[in-house]
């Protein structure tokens, strides 16, 4: 959920891609993520940042997002703000701004369409002791699809959340995914679902309710 793919100044929209279909996740996010956190499930951005001087971008990839050789491509400033596309720390990376990370939330950087192609987000999810997740953001078909697949080849239990889930691609494409997660790699919920199915298990304790009370393990 990047400005570069989802706000109308980013590199997306700059190319002339309809970017609202990538903003459909974010109200549903926005309802999502605070009961995610009330249950101390860890909320892990995997976002798209390469480095500054592009040293870990193959050559292949640099034609993907920029075919022409004369367009905006990887590293280069977008006309509206400068920012270059896709470059770590920079506007054109971050998380847009209706959804920013929680002090608390994971923050892990990728360069390939996989999030866990030479990046630390297996060994943090097995250091964190979690075998169950949970997938949103855009695009469905490319970098959430292809991340979802590497956790089921990795041994994770995957599951889509489709209404936080989206993508800027044709919708064939879109239900070629939906097919493709129930079919081969996991299971496909939405967060309503999920949000009900909460409303029988109790919260975890919070720092303050640690103070006042003693709790076993939940």
């Amino acid at each position: 959920m990047q400005n570069d793919f989802c706000h109308p100044d980013g590199w997306l929209s700059h190319i002339g891609v309809d970017v609202a279909p990538a903003r459909m996740p974010i109200v549903p996010l926005q309802n999502f993520l605070p009961l995610l956190r009330s249950f101390q499930v860890p909320v892990i951005w995997v976002n798209w940042a390469n480095r500054p001087d592009l040293l870990n971008i193959s050559a292949a990839t640099h034609h993907v997002y920029n075919p022409s050789g004369t367009g905006i491509g990887l590293g280069d400033p977008l006309p509206k703000n400068q920012a270059p596309v896709l470059i770590k720390d920079s506007w054109a990376a971050a998380v847009v701004d209706e959804l920013q990370p929680q002090p608390e939330d994971v923050q892990v950087d990728k360069y390939r369409m996989s999030g866990f192609w030479d990046t630390p987000l297996d060994s943090i999810l097995r250091n964190l002791g979690k075998t169950t997740l949970l997938f949103a953001g855009v695009n469905a078909d490319q970098c959430v699809m292809t991340t979802l697949q590497d956790a089921n080849f990795l041994g994770y239990d995957c599951i889509l959340v489709k209404d936080c889930t989206a993508t800027t691609s044709p919708d064939f494409c879109w239900q070629a995914t939906l097919y493709n997660v129930k079919q081969c790699f996991g299971f496909v919920t939405d967060s309503i679902d999920i949000m009900h199915s909460t409303q029988q298990i109790p919260h975890l304790p919070t720092n303050e309710d640690s103070r006042n009370e003693n709790y076993g393990s939940c």
